[in-house]
Parts: C-alpha cells; structure tokens; sequence
C-alpha cells in the first residue's frame, strides 16, 4: 500500500498552519516571495523573522527527507531550463504583488478576489506551459 498522499497532506498542513500562525501571531500575510525580497533588505526584527521562516522553509522538507523516505522528485537535468523557469516565477510573482503562498493559500483562504484571478491566472499559464513543453518542445 502506497502512502504517498501522506506527504501531500503533510505538506498542506505545514503551510496551512504556518500560514495561520504568521496572521495570528504575527498580523502578516505569509508570502514567500515578499519574506524572500525582504532578506535583500536586513532591517532587525523583521529580518530575522523573514530568515527563520526561509530557514524552515528550506530546513522542513531537509529533515523530513532525512528522517524518513520521501517520494522521489523528477526535476529536468536541464539546467537552462530550470534558470528560465526559476526567472519567469520570480518575475511573475513581482509583476502579480505575490507567489503561490501569497495569493494561493493566503489570499484565496481570505477569499480575496485578486488573489482568486491571480491564482486562477498562475494556474492557467502553468497548465499551458507544460503543455507546450511536454507536447510541443519535448523537454520534459
């Protein structure tokens, strides 16, 4: 029997839980890409918050993977690729005031109408892309 859907769930619930205890105890809306830019910034106690929050971010998924078999990731060996992709979330994210945690979980469980077509928007070009990708330059 196969538990992969455990580390799905697992998963949603971190970010879902850190989510609400960043607007609970800390009056913010957990976006990871605005926690990101504002490393670029160190301003005290807000940098500090911003670089223990990206630490479990990077730090969750290390231990858990450490501690127990996680499911294999496929990720494309192609390293252009990947910068490209990498340039076109951080740009899109820039140019819609939010990423996936901003808009998708925050903004949505607020049912915040620019954070649903965001989302909606995001989702849209990502299904495209991998399409194209997949079925026209078959590069992944």
């Amino acid at each position: 029997m196969s538990i992969d859907w455990f580390w799905g769930l697992l998963g949603g619930l971190m970010i879902g839980g850190a989510a609400v205890l960043m607007l609970l105890l800390n009056a913010r809306i957990m976006g990871a890409s605005g926690i990101l830019a504002g490393l670029m910034q160190p301003a005290g106690a807000v940098f500090r918050e911003r670089a223990v929050f990206t630490l479990g971010l990077v730090g969750a998924p290390a231990l858990v993977a450490f501690l127990w078999h996680a499911p294999e990731a496929h990720v494309t060996p192609n390293w252009l690729l990947l910068i490209i992709a990498g340039l076109l979330v951080g740009f899109g994210a820039r140019l819609g005031n939010g990423c996936t945690s901003g808009h998708g979980v925050c903004g949505m469980s607020r049912f915040s109408r620019r954070s649903i077509i965001a989302t909606m928007v995001y989702v849209g070009f990502g299904m495209v892309a991998v399409a194209i990708a997949r079925h026209v330059l078959g590069v992944i």
